[in-house]
């Protein structure tokens, strides 16, 4: 993530790339609803919250693609967005922590990572600042956690699917965390030199 400006070039509010940005959200309680359907003794239905997976990764690449190319970047999309991108994370560590898919010290890992994040946000609103737009690397790494969770929810079965999907699936997983962690500490840095050049000022 990088603290800077980002030129607001539309205030519309119902445009093609909000839109987008509004279906992932909704579907964060319907891909929670599918992944834990088999612990309330529902039926199995990983293949649909697979699919929901993996429109919310289309959608997440388009919302932002869409609003460059028609210069649709709007104050409500840059916080729509990321709102997306880390709801569908907590959701999908719940669910696959619940099943037991993913261990409990990875989810740890991640939401650590979640809040410290959180705590960074505060303090740049407490001075003023907007929420910072998410760079390469931050986005890079929300790619890498998109597709190792559906291939781990994929793993969940038996075959030679299911281990092919649990070999990809955590060699994605080993990367996005260390990126995540990695976009994490170089965001708190910007932050931190961002607040001591605004005391210097003041």
């Amino acid at each position: 993530m990088e603290v800077q400006e980002t030129h607001i070039q539309t205030d519309r509010v119902l445009t093609i790339p909000n839109l987008l940005s509004m279906a992932r959200l909704a579907g964060v309680p319907l891909f929670l609803w599918l992944v834990l359907s088999p612990e309330f003794g529902g039926p199995d239905l990983d293949g649909w919250a697979l699919l929901v997976l993996a429109a919310s990764g289309v959608t997440d690449y388009l919302d932002g693609k869409l609003a460059r190319r028609w210069n649709q970047i709007s104050a409500l999309g840059r916080v729509l967005d990321p709102a997306a991108d880390r709801l569908y994370i907590l959701a999908t560590l719940t669910g696959l922590t619940w099943r037991g898919i993913l261990p409990l010290w990875l989810t740890v890992i991640l939401l650590t990572r979640e809040a410290l994040l959180l705590v960074m946000v505060w303090r740049l609103d407490r001075h003023g600042y907007a929420p910072p737009q998410v760079n390469f690397l931050g986005k890079a790494a929300t790619f890498n956690l998109m597709y190792a969770f559906p291939l781990l929810l994929l793993s969940d079965g038996s075959g030679w699917v299911a281990s092919l999907a649990a070999i990809f699936g955590w060699a994605f997983a080993g990367w996005g965390t260390a990126l995540y962690w990695w976009a994490g500490i170089l965001y708190v840095v910007q932050v931190r030199r961002l607040l001591a050049a605004d005391a210097t000022a003041d």
